[in-house]
């Protein structure tokens, strides 16, 4: 692993551990997270992990462009694993339905295996948080098996209700609010998943892990789950 450091802002580094995505990358983002924040300390504004990189974001008036490499090259000297636990496990309950995921019939289709098959296949696994961003609270996991990969969608959904769960090429995520999405929707959570709250806002944050329990209507209902479809919430 060679880190490089592009130029983001004047005042924002981005620092690429990785060119490609995969599982393995977070314990190395993860230990040199820990090594920026304490190297930069009370001059970090922001530090924010993505798949591959770390974007810094420093305090110009107390750091120079060239201060700020020094001290990111220093913190990522003899860089190793963080061997300690990830973050925190989190389950979430899902209802896999066509009404609130109507693309959980295309899936199956694709894939050519039954809607059940789908089903377990996306619950069965445990998925990395690898990234917070597009919407508060948005939590890019992966990775999916190969099979449930599909494409997004070509015209993007001007309302998808807050708590669909959706897979987009290998990723997975289920949305924390309201918004536009171009994700294939297969079921709702009711989890809350951002809370302004709730310390961080988000209920999941990058180094955690996600399973997905699917449950009936009626344990999702009483979990106060909003089964609403999603054609007549658009």
């Amino acid at each position: 692993m060679k880190p490089r450091v592009e130029v983001v802002a004047i005042d924002c580094l981005m620092v690429r551990l990785f060119d490609e995505i995969a599982e393995a990358n977070m314990p190395w983002l993860l230990a040199a997270s820990e090594r920026l924040r304490a190297g930069f300390a009370g001059h970090l504004i922001d530090l924010v992990p993505s798949y591959t990189t770390l974007m810094v974001h420093y305090d110009l008036r107390a750091l120079s462009p060239v201060q700020a490499r020094e001290l990111i090259a220093e913190a990522l000297s003899d860089l190793t694993p963080n061997a300690r636990a990830n973050g925190q496990c989190h389950v979430l309950p899902v209802w896999y339905d066509v009404s609130v995921g109507p693309e959980l019939s295309l899936l199956a289709q694709r894939s050519g295996l039954a809607v059940e098959e789908v089903i377990r296949r996306h619950s069965e696994r445990e998925y990395q948080v690898f990234a917070l961003g597009f919407a508060p609270g948005f939590a890019f996991m992966g990775l999916v098996e190969d099979v449930l990969a599909a494409p997004r969608l070509n015209t993007p959904r001007k309302r998808v209700a807050a708590g669909s769960v959706g897979i987009a090429e290998r990723q997975t995520a289920a949305y924390p609010v309201v918004s536009p999405g171009g994700w294939n929707l297969i079921g709702r959570t009711p989890a809350k998943l951002f809370d302004r709250e709730r310390e961080g806002y988000s209920l999941m944050q990058p180094g955690d892990t996600v399973r997905f329990a699917a449950v009936s209507h009626a344990e999702f209902v009483n979990l106060g789950g909003d089964d609403t479809p999603l054609e007549v919430l658009a």
